[in-house]
């Protein structure tokens, strides 16, 4: 049965902000020839508009926030997004977490609480993209998220709570 959970329930989706009570939401504008292609990534301010953390210079520093999933989101196709399948939408304000807890992606290694997280700014494939999140140093192709910590144990997924700026 796809409703049972035999070891824990889904940690939540990418993007999806956990204790709402804490977080700090802000609506930006987002570079529309540099979308944002993920919610649960985090992002940089250039020139006033979002952008992805997609170049070897960016670093911890210029991470402005996390991309934040809206709840409901439909794809421009019409369709439901499957469990975060969700692409943010050009040309439209994208809500950015600015401090708070949000479930992300994990693209590399096994977090745990209170573990270091890093950002891949360098090197990126399909199974460890550009911007994406990792539990491991790769000392040449990732950069230290100082602000932001993991906050369990990904689930089956690889989703996992992350504290930012707290």
């Amino acid at each position: 049965m796809s409703n049972v959970f035999y070891k824990r329930m889904p940690a939540g989706v990418a993007g999806d902000v956990t204790r709402r009570e804490h977080a700090t939401i802000e609506p930006q504008i987002m570079n529309s020839s540099k979308p944002v292609k993920l919610y649960g990534v985090p992002v940089k301010m250039v020139n006033g508009k979002i952008e992805p953390i997609n170049h070897s210079s960016d670093a911890a520093a210029d991470v402005y926030g996390f991309a934040v999933r809206p709840f409901p989101i439909q794809s421009a196709g019409g369709t439901g997004d499957a469990k975060g399948a969700g692409i943010p939408p050009i040309g439209l304000p994208l809500d950015i977490l600015r401090r708070g807890y949000m479930t992300v992606k994990v693209q590399k290694g096994t977090p745990v609480k209170n573990a270091t997280v890093y950002v891949r700014k360098d090197g990126g494939t399909d199974d460890y993209p550009v911007g994406g999140l990792e539990c491991d140093s790769d000392t040449s192709n990732t950069v230290e998220l100082t602000s932001v910590k993991f906050m369990g144990e990904a689930d089956a997924d690889g989703n996992v709570e992350i504290s930012f700026n707290i």
